[in-house]
């Protein structure tokens, strides 16, 4: 078995901020089977030995108390061992908390849900909806304004330029909406003069709507969205070590994937976390060690609170945490499974079964495309976080962490 202090070697001397452990408990005084929690260590490491992915790092916790934490494998191909404190790119698990930097504006009373998003960044009232039409591409006013709680369900009838081929994602794919050295403003400018997939509120597409959400952010708190996230996120959870990048005394600690996928062989290139980025990605730009993350799962786990510093209001969590879609909008994709919907920044579980994989009703989670899963289960009192860095692997990775920890559940 593998605890926070029974791996206290697996860390490393550096002089980043370091993020305080969560409480620990032996797993058998919290519900979980050790002996289950031992087979999925063996698991991924029968993975690591096929060569599925470098190396992983896998905290469960039940009860607001940490009974298992491991780091197995390697930081990249060609090592040092994968570490407790290992330095992750997580993408999309960059959404949740820009979602939370949301409300918190909503509960201060700065915003609604229901504002149109053009009432923040003025580009977007005059974007329209893209039409095929006899094979060509039909521009036509929206049924109703886009607004933010839109942004936070990706019911905006925005997109990303990887879920279509499409004309629209065509129009995405050809422009400079993917680079790192624009700015916020100059980023939801250029996406606000793209034509729209769908009339907002119809469908469900995953997009750049949280890249979005950041510069509302920006505009509303009249500060940059890493300065924002860190005062009011960051610091106050003490998750001292995610940001937009880290610093070159971290270069050791960086986790790495394979340079080509071992499934497809195709080339895999991540972006570099030492460079500072332009553009502070609120859908998916933030890096982040397991730890930190669990501090932020762990608040969610509490209601919005962790060691005295209240992030978000219970209501507002909860509100967060329920299905926002319901049974009219349609769900384009594959990334919503059967029988899940989506809540204001996080997927939601509707239905016990369905799925083909174990939760229960009411849990929440989302991922980051690099292979990075978090998740937390209410009804049983459960969070998990998941880091990794295998792009091409990562559906398997999910169902495989999601079937073996609940498998350790008594």
């Amino acid at each position: 078995m593998t605890t926070l202090a029974s791996t206290a070697a697996a860390t490393r001397p550096s002089t980043a901020p370091k993020t305080p452990p969560l409480p620990e408990a032996r797993p058998e005084t919290l519900g979980l089977s050790r002996r289950r929690l031992q087979a999925m260590s063996d698991a991924f490491k029968r993975e690591i030995d096929k060569g599925t992915v470098p190396g992983v790092t896998v905290l469960v916790a039940r009860g607001g108390q940490v009974g298992w934490f491991e780091a197995l494998g390697k930081q990249g191909p060609a090592g040092p061992a994968m570490a407790l404190d290992s330095i992750f790119r997580i993408f999309s698990m960059t959404k949740p908390i820009v979602s939370v930097g949301i409300m918190a504006l909503v509960e201060d009373g700065h915003l609604l849900l229901g504002d149109p998003v053009a009432k923040f960044i003025p580009e977007f009232a005059d974007q329209k909806v893209g039409v095929v039409s006899g094979g060509k591409l039909e521009l036509v006013s929206p049924k109703r304004p886009m607004t933010v709680q839109d942004l936070l369900r990706h019911t905006s009838g925005l997109t990303y330029e990887h879920q279509g081929d499409g004309p629209v994602h065509k129009i995405y794919q050809e422009s400079r909406v993917r680079s790192r050295k624009i700015t916020n403003a100059e980023h939801a400018a250029l996406v606000a003069s793209f034509p729209l997939v769908c009339h907002p509120g119809d469908e469900f597409n995953y997009s750049r709507s949280t890249d979005i959400l950041g510069r509302i952010i920006e505009v509303v708190s009249g500060k940059s969205l890493g300065t924002f996230l860190a005062e009011r996120i960051l610091a106050p959870l003490q998750m001292g070590e995610t940001g937009f990048s880290t610093s070159e005394a971290n270069a050791g600690r960086l986790a790495q994937p394979f340079e080509a996928d071992p499934w497809t062989g195709d080339k895999v290139a991540l972006f570099n976390m030492l460079e500072q980025p332009v553009m502070e990605s609120g859908g998916g730009g933030l890096v982040s060690t397991t730890m930190d993350y669990a501090r932020f799962a762990l608040m969610l786990r509490n209601g919005g609170t962790l060691e005295g510093a209240r992030i978000i209001g219970r209501k507002t969590l909860e509100l967060m945490a329920s299905d926002h879609l319901g049974p009219d909008v349609v769900t384009n994709g594959t990334l919503l499974s059967p029988g899940h919907g989506f809540g204001l920044g996080f997927a939601v579980r509707r239905e016990a079964g369905i799925a083909p994989f174990p939760g229960s009703v009411g849990q929440y989670f989302w991922s980051g495309i690099a292979g990075t899963f978090f998740w937390v289960d209410p009804k049983e009192d459960l969070f998990t976080v998941f880091m990794t860095q295998g792009p091409g692997q990562r559906d398997f990775t999910r169902t495989l962490v999601r079937n073996l920890v609940y498998a350790a559940v008594d």
